[in-house]
């Protein structure tokens, strides 16, 4: 990507849609903190990326707890990918404070490629999984637990991704 083609911005797509209301509500903050962070001046930078690194930090706990909840291994593929995103992010984090804010700027344009890939594919995954086992992701409730795998989910839980 040239300077000339850098993202400004970030809005809500239907694309992202999983018909889960907790992970569409989750996400849909998700790309409006994005948005601000993309849209910061450097006097509100550093504030609006920590509020996203804890946003994604509750959010991806959320999914992590969910999948462990419903049958996969604690460092399926999903999870894993989550622990190194997050790493970035804290990367970013200490860079900017250090006065580097091209640092979390630069990872903020990326995270736009990055999380429609991660929506349509890891968590649409988890969706039809939670779906398919009656996981109730407001309340943790189990609904099927008998649709439960009788081995660990070690992949994402989706077509293209082993599943044990």
């Amino acid at each position: 990507m040239t300077q000339q083609e850098t993202i400004d911005s970030m809005q809500w797509s239907e694309d992202y849609t999983l018909n889960n209301s907790v992970m569409d509500d989750t996400h849909h903050e998700f790309v409006e903190l994005l948005d601000t962070v993309l849209q910061s001046g450097d006097s509100q930078l550093l504030a609006a990326w920590e509020a996203l690194v804890d946003h994604t930090q509750d959010h991806f706990d959320r999914e992590d707890q969910w999948m462990l909840a419903t049958g996969f291994t604690a460092d399926n593929c999903h999870a894993s990918q989550h622990k190194i995103i997050l790493q970035i992010m804290r990367e970013g984090t200490n860079r900017g404070r250090a006065g580097e804010l091209h640092v979390p700027r630069q990872m903020a344009r990326e995270l736009t490629v990055w999380f429609p890939q991660h929506a349509q594919a890891m968590d649409a995954a988890l969706a039809a999984h939670l779906q398919e086992v009656g996981f109730d992701c407001a309340t943790g409730t189990l609904a099927h637990p008998q649709a439960l795998p009788l081995e660990s989910i070690e992949g994402c839980g989706g077509s293209t991704c082993s599943t044990h």
